[in-house]
């Protein structure tokens, strides 16, 4: 089978990172969540901690309020002002995501990864969800929250990971239409996501 990528967007408490590396695991390839910004930093020069820090910072402003066309693969260059730009910080991810789709097949967790990688031919799309209170118990798990504090946290991660989808892609995060195929984890249980996606990929992908 030639390369693949299967990019992975999840609501939060719905295992789909979990389901993510186990999916990797089962496959025998690379699994890329936060380490494309370890790349992007090493191939830009620009440092680690801005996209770390961008990543964080977005999440308290209201920089996804500011009207914005959608990435097209541009890069800011170095002698610009806005080299180290929101933008720009982005831009160098995709870059990444797009070269790893060229070079190997692997799993890409996030960052509009299904977006940026929507003209190329070896993608497979996945969104993960499940209802409210599944995802309550997923993220009991992870942190030592009141149910309502729980709630909060999951509603707030989730409108930030959809207006980040938004400003860089003018798409809907939860638009089954941008995806190959949704899994209710809560349905299935990971293993069977696992499962359930490889044989979508087997189907689109049938061996040469």
């Amino acid at each position: 089978m030639n390369n693949v990528v299967i990019t992975i967007a999840r609501q939060y408490g719905s295992g789909g990172r979990t389901i993510g590396e186990m999916l990797a695991k089962k496959l025998n390839v690379h699994y890329y969540d936060k380490e494309l910004m370890k790349l992007a930093s090493d191939d830009s020069g620009i440092n680690e901690a801005l996209f770390v820090n961008a990543d964080e910072k977005v999440k308290s402003t209201k920089l996804f309020h500011i009207a914005k066309k959608e990435y097209h693969g541009e890069l800011i260059p170095p002698e610009s002002d806005d080299f180290t730009s929101t933008d720009n910080l982005f831009n160098y991810q995709a870059k990444i995501i797009r070269d790893l789709a060229k070079e190997e097949s692997c799993v890409i967790i996030g960052r509009c990864a299904d977006y940026v990688l929507k003209d190329y031919p070896n993608v497979l799309s996945v969104f993960i969800h499940a209802p409210k209170e599944y995802c309550l118990e997923g993220a009991a798990k992870k942190h030592s929250m009141s149910p309502k504090e729980l709630e909060r946290f999951i509603n707030k991660t989730d409108k930030h990971r959809a207006e980040y989808y938004k400003y860089h892609t003018g798409r809907e995060w939860t638009d089954a239409r941008n995806y190959d195929l949704c899994l209710d984890s809560s349905k299935l249980g990971y293993e069977r996501c696992v499962d359930e996606i490889i044989s979508y990929m087997k189907v689109r992908f049938p061996e040469d």
